[in-house]
């Protein structure tokens, strides 16, 4: 059989829209699950989480994701299943994606992180049983890519980040932030650091989000060059640029920088500090909770007066001899914009439409689209919480001590830094979890031909990162506001350790053929942090039971919705 498979059109609209569905979810999921670290730390508002993941996961997906994907998902059930029959396969994979989307579009409306690798992996598993019996699936190792060797990343994954984040972690708290002179040990340590940011995520581009490029094919010699070259192109320009510009700003107390005074580079060390530095704040406040003996000094309490509100305070206290209009309130920006602007006669009137175009619809359908951006992630992270829940986090933070800002903000930019590459790996490596499934439906329909290898569309790359993207933006807040925050107390310097310790777990599991999971890793790489301090009950234990609780549930509640569902079908009546 060869050609369109134009009497299956309607599987292969259904394959369309779960496909887009599935990588939504893995948007709004799996990529919001890694950023939840690094707006839990306040290095990045969710506005800007959402810009960075936007551009790095998309041109991540588009330019070097991967353009060939496996027919049968990781070798996990034979091409044989099929008997050569296209139609077969085609139904296989449209149920193995629809199964997956279901699930993750329930698991993330009720706010619970799971692995997206694994709902795929165990809808492939469900297919194979229903089409050709349970010893169709290859349960053992099979080169690192069977199920065993699969499954066998709940253990590893986080084991190892968690132990790369005690490593990180312990080197920054005690080479730097227990320090008599924290600041000054951080811009001195600084360059070491990017250089083993810069070699980390040269690698996480090489060997886990680059497979269309090659790159891990090249010689032992030049892939080592090509590694120190770029760690130490990233180390000489932190030193000339990112040096200047955050010792203008944490010992210069300079509150008049702006980002773009960045690339002035060196002429910043001649920049004198003005006239009133000290008085305002240069570095944000990365404080999550009140201050408490174990926090260093220096840190004022949370909520305490700046100086600049002390200043207004007291001109507002000059003021209250004079009667002072209260200001009327409305609920939001969209019912003053109502008030201001009545329907005065019919509302067809041409004047009218007007109205209810500009100050009705078109506010309504912005809010509606930056409702995802817009929200505040740690206020949702202390909201919805009964009093025992509230108490039990509290007493989590309060073991976690808090370093002085001006410290943390040195780790801020590290911590973005790592971030957003680490996301341009993730966007070219995990949108084959939804992609890859679609480019399979999509080459069997339209060639009527199953195959062992099947073509990657650059246009299904582009569709799948717009979809990641628009998952992240219009409903990651979901998860991010169960995570961060409400698994243990966060920071820069702590978020920046966890990040780097994930990546690098990703980076050894792909050279070794071990399969791990990037949700797996974080998740390791936090406990793993939160352990350095030096309190068991600094973390949530809880929260990270019910994590693995949905890793596990993943398994056969995909693969028998799946299996059931191909298995229907598959033996439905007919006329």
């Amino acid at each position: 059989m060869s050609g369109t498979l134009h009497q299956w059109d309607y599987l292969f609209a259904i394959g369309l829209i779960f496909s887009a569905l599935d990588a939504f979810m893995i948007g709004a999921n799996d990529v919001a699950n890694s950023f939840a670290t690094s707006v839990s730390s306040k290095s990045l508002t969710l506005r800007q989480a959402c810009l960075a993941a936007a551009v790095m996961e998309f041109l991540g997906a588009v330019l070097v994701g991967a353009r060939v994907t496996s027919t049968i998902k990781d070798g996990i059930i034979p091409s044989e299943a099929f008997q050569g029959n296209a139609g077969v396969q085609l139904l296989g994979f449209t149920c193995a994606i629809v199964a997956s989307a279901s699930w993750l579009s329930l698991a993330t409306r009720l706010s619970w992180p799971v692995s997206t690798t694994y709902s795929i992996v165990s809808a492939v598993i469900g297919v194979g049983i229903a089409t050709a019996g349970w010893d169709a699936p290859k349960w053992g190792w099979n080169k690192g890519k069977g199920i065993a060797a699969i499954f066998s990343g709940l253990v590893i994954a986080p084991a190892l980040a968690g132990g790369f984040g005690i490593v990180l972690f312990c080197f920054v708290k005690f080479a730097v932030l227990l320090r008599s002179n924290p600041t000054r040990w951080g811009l001195i340590t600084a360059p070491l650091i990017f250089f083993l940011v810069g070699a980390v995520l040269t690698m996480a581009i090489i060997f886990k989000g680059s497979p269309s490029l090659g790159l891990k094919d090249l010689e032992p010699g030049p892939l080592a060059a090509a590694i120190v070259g770029t760690a130490a192109v990233v180390a000489l320009l932190s030193i000339l640029f990112w040096l200047p510009y955050v010792h203008a700003k944490v010992v210069k107390k300079d509150h008049t920088l702006r980002w773009y005074h960045f690339f002035l580079g060196p002429l910043l060390w001649k920049r004198p500090p003005p006239p009133d530095a000290g008085a305002i704040s240069a570095v944000p406040d990365y404080r999550i909770r009140e201050t408490n003996e174990l926090d260093a000094s220096g840190n004022p309490v949370v909520g305490s007066e700046t100086d600049s509100e002390k200043v207004n305070e007291k001109s507002k206290d000059q003021e209250d001899s004079e009667p002072v209009p209260e200001p009327k309130v409305y609920p939001s920006a969209l019912a003053e914009a109502v008030e201001k602007h009545p329907i005065e006669g019919a509302w067809a009137e041409p004047r009218n439409l007007g109205i209810v175009l500009r100050y009705r619809i078109f506010p309504w359908i912005k809010t509606v689209l930056t409702h995802g951006t817009s929200v505040d992630i740690h206020a949702l992270q202390a909201a919805k919480q009964d009093a025992t829940t509230a108490k039990h986090i509290a007493d989590v933070h309060s073991r976690a001590r808090q370093f002085p800002n001006d410290t943390e903000h040195l780790y801020s930019f590290m911590q973005v830094f790592t971030a957003c590459v680490a996301s341009f790996a993730h966007g070219a490596n995990d949108v084959s979890n939804a992609i890859g499934p679609f480019s399979v439906i999509y080459h069997t329909w339209k060639t009527g031909e199953t195959a062992d290898k099947t073509p990657v569309p650059v246009w299904a790359l582009a569709f799948g990162g717009a979809m990641l993207v628009l998952g992240l933006a219009l409903y990651g807040y979901n998860i991010m506001r169960i995570l961060g925050n409400r698994i243990t107390l966060h920071s820069p310097s702590r978020g920046f350790s966890m990040e780097l310790a994930a990546s690098i777990t990703v980076i050894l599991a792909s050279q070794f053929g071990i399969p791990v999971s990037t949700t797996m890793c974080i998740t390791g790489a936090t406990i793993g942090v939160a352990l350095c301090n030096g309190d068991i009950w600094a973390t949530n234990w809880r929260a990270i039971g019910w994590i693995y609780v949905g890793w596990i549930a993943t398994v056969p509640i995909v693969a028998t919705l799946s299996g059931c569902l191909m298995g229907i079908l598959l033996n439905a009546p007919h006329f």
